[in-house]
């Protein structure tokens, strides 16, 4: 298992960040689903734990087959997703990622939001989880991203907002900008497979840096168009947007499934044996432990990657 802390500053309040964090989340969703690929939203229900409250429940499906390597692709399904359950209790979250096709594959994100400068170096001593392998401050202005995902609209040493008067961030501008808060998470990646564990948990963090850097830059370059909102307008906007992602998810997968598509499991599985499989972590289908086992408890609040 590789564990990593990361900090991301954003020239935010925390209350602020509430309804900026649900506004980019939805519309981001919306964007990357296209071509049978993207965020599919399964629950989203009220929730209420013993020690943190009252929070909302989530759970989504994330085709994501085309951004896998070409290694990885070798062994996955060609109808692959990643089921996120997620509790947000804000300003703490916790955030889990499973395969059913890969049960030694999993992914939990603690996230704390604090009113500061990515200086509090005591955010996560009551976690149960392993100390960090890594502390890794990302600098949402400075910090490079894949040419793909550049867009010079999000690009927040250009950025001025019309409505709060911020931006653009200058060079060093975690050290006096003001309001600002920190987005502290830390990232426990477990892949526990022979021969690919390093690999394949070491490309989970490379894609988790890319997505948070990609996330809290949108967060702040949209202000504009999320500031004003109460949390029931940006609830409302979420509703609607998760119909529309949904929709366009189904749609082109239908789209997709009625032309000539190769069938459910790549070759290079289907011509896998039973030992292969196995290492794995994965059941042949007609494996009587497979056809004689319960279905899995739900992930509770408290499940421990450990």
């Amino acid at each position: 298992m590789l564990v990593k802390e990361y900090r991301i500053c954003m020239p935010l309040t925390v209350e602020e960040y509430r309804i900026g964090q649900l506004y980019m989340i939805s519309k981001h969703s919306l964007e990357q689903s296209s071509a049978g690929e993207g965020v599919e939203v399964t629950v989203n229900e009220p929730c209420e734990d013993p020690k943190h409250g009252r929070g909302q429940y989530t759970e989504k499906r994330i085709y994501l087959n085309s951004k896998l390597p070409g290694w990885a692709k070798t062994f996955v399904p060609k109808i692959f997703y990643i089921t996120e359950r997620a509790w947000n209790y804000y300003p703490f979250t916790i955030t889990e990622y499973t395969c059913s096709f890969l049960p030694k594959f999993q992914i939990r994100i603690e996230t704390k939001f604090e009113n500061n400068r990515g200086d509090n170096n005591q955010v996560f001593v009551e976690s149960s989880s392993s100390p960090p392998d890594e502390v890794c401050a990302l600098d949402i202005a400075f910090d490079e991203l894949p040419e793909r995902y550049y867009k010079e609209s999000e690009d927040l040493r250009l950025f001025h907002s019309v409505k709060t008067g911020r931006g653009p961030l200058v060079e060093g501008w975690r050290s006096d900008t003001q309001p600002i808060m920190c987005s502290y998470k830390r990232v426990c990646a477990r892949f526990e497979v022979y021969g690919l564990q390093g690999r394949v948990e070491s490309f989970i963090h490379k894609n988790i840096r890319d997505v948070l850097l990609i996330g809290h830059r949108q967060a702040v370059a949209w202000i504009d168009e999320w500031s004003g909102m109460s949390l029931e307008d940006v609830r409302e906007f979420e509703r609607d947007l998760q119909e529309q992602t949904n929709s366009k998810l189904k749609q082109n997968t239908v789209m997709d499934s009625a032309g000539s598509r190769p069938p459910l499991l790549t070759r290079s599985l289907s011509v896998m044996d039973e030992a292969s499989l196995r290492k794995l972590g994965v059941q042949p289908r007609h494996d009587p432990e497979t056809q004689n086992r319960q279905p899995p408890l739900p992930m509770r609040l408290n499940s421990n990657p450990e």
